[in-house]
């Protein structure tokens, strides 16, 4: 159904003026909607969610609206003595009152709230912007960190569980077409050699869970840079966005993909394998603001793990990219030949160096507790 038919279901003041597609997600179709009224104007963000990736959009948006009411009510509670003004999307209802519309093609559709005067950014900028996306995830897990994780849906089963991804890679492995693309090329044999060394360790963080020294927690999921959004004004973070896969989860997660995502200045596409490394300084940067905040209800045996969490989601990601590259590219899009294969060697080769670094890092986290 058309953008500006869905726009118009939603409890808006005034006519509408224009929906146009915005942002670089590739998941959800997202518009910018605008309407005025004779004295005011209105803009918001309209979504229809992608039930390929997302099965069950109706889980997503309770998850989306018990998350931002609890954290709306902590925020208020809260700002007479906080150091900004923080901010979170709120779910605009539809005019019969729901939280989503629904479309003649059964396709659900969203309407969120948009944080004006903020943008996120595509890269670290520099040890600031580093410092502020640490505040920002340590301030969202904070506030978030009271929720019973038993109250909210798992709106993607097995995301993050390493294991699972491992089993996948091994299933592709078992089919002769398979084997017959990692033994065409030399770098695939070698990215198999790198995993196939670390199959027993990667385990670590769900061993830690099962013995009950890691516990279960609501999160967001995909807590990487563009996703953090740093006001226009102070330079100070503001909010995250994008809470598709806020779910109950280890922390270890988010704090490791924020790391990996962020501390890697050479970007996931690089053709450059000797441009990829961790940057022990952004790491530092990211550490220091997330402490500030996240420090308040990590326990010991979270903290133990921090390290493993950043090593475990390059490799995780490494992982994945390679088993998409057995299969023949089916989960991952590419725009050429082998690219799925580059960029497991890039998260494997940042893998590494967060191994050579090991050292340094576990310093950054001591020192910074």
């Amino acid at each position: 159904m058309n953008a500006a038919l869905m726009a118009q279901r939603f409890d808006i003041a005034g006519r509408l003026v224009t929906v146009a597609p915005t942002g670089s997600g590739n998941v959800n179709d997202t518009y910018l909607a605008i309407f005025r009224t004779t004295f005011s104007e209105e803009r918001f963000i309209l979504q229809k969610i992608n039930k390929r990736v997302f099965p069950n959009p109706a889980f997503i948006m309770e998850n989306m609206k018990l998350v931002t009411e609890h954290v709306h009510k902590r925020l208020e509670a809260e700002a007479d003595a906080a150091d900004r003004i923080w901010q979170l999307p709120r779910v605009i209802p539809t005019k019969d009152g729901v939280d989503f519309a629904v479309d003649s093609s059964g396709e659900y559709w969203r309407a969120i709230s948009l944080i004006a005067s903020a943008h996120s950014y595509d890269k670290i900028r520099n040890l600031e912007h580093a410092r502020e996306a640490g505040i920002v995830l340590g301030q969202f897990q904070r506030l978030i960190s009271d929720i019973p994780p038993e109250s909210l849906h798992t709106t993607l089963q097995g995301f993050h569980v390493t294991p699972q991804y491992l089993q996948q890679m091994d299933a592709a492995l078992a089919l002769p077409e398979g084997q017959a693309r990692v033994r065409s090329l030399s770098e695939a044999e070698h990215c198999l050699r790198f995993i196939q060394a670390r199959r027993d360790w990667c385990h670590v963080l769900e061993q830690a869970r099962g013995r009950g020294e890691l516990q279960l927690r609501p999160t967001h999921g995909d807590p990487k840079i563009t996703n953090i959004m740093i006001d226009d004004a102070t330079g100070k973070g503001t909010c995250i966005v994008d809470l598709d896969t806020v779910q109950p989860a280890l922390i270890h997660y988010d704090f490791g993909d924020c790391l990996r995502s962020a501390c890697n200045p050479a970007g996931e596409e690089t053709p450059d394998l000797s441009s990829v490394h961790f940057d022990t300084d952004l790491c530092r940067a990211i550490v220091q603001g997330y402490m500030t905040l996240a420090g308040r209800f990590l326990t010991e045996q979270d903290i133990h793990y921090l390290y493993d969490s950043i090593r475990l989601l390059a490799f995780e990601l490494g992982l994945r990219f390679f088993s998409d590259f057995v299969s023949g590219d089916r989960y991952f899009k590419v725009q050429y030949d082998g690219q799925n294969l580059n960029r497991a060697r890039v998260q494997l080769k940042l893998c590494e160096s967060i191994e050579t670094n090991e050292d340094v890092i576990r310093n950054i986290l001591k020192r910074c507790r």
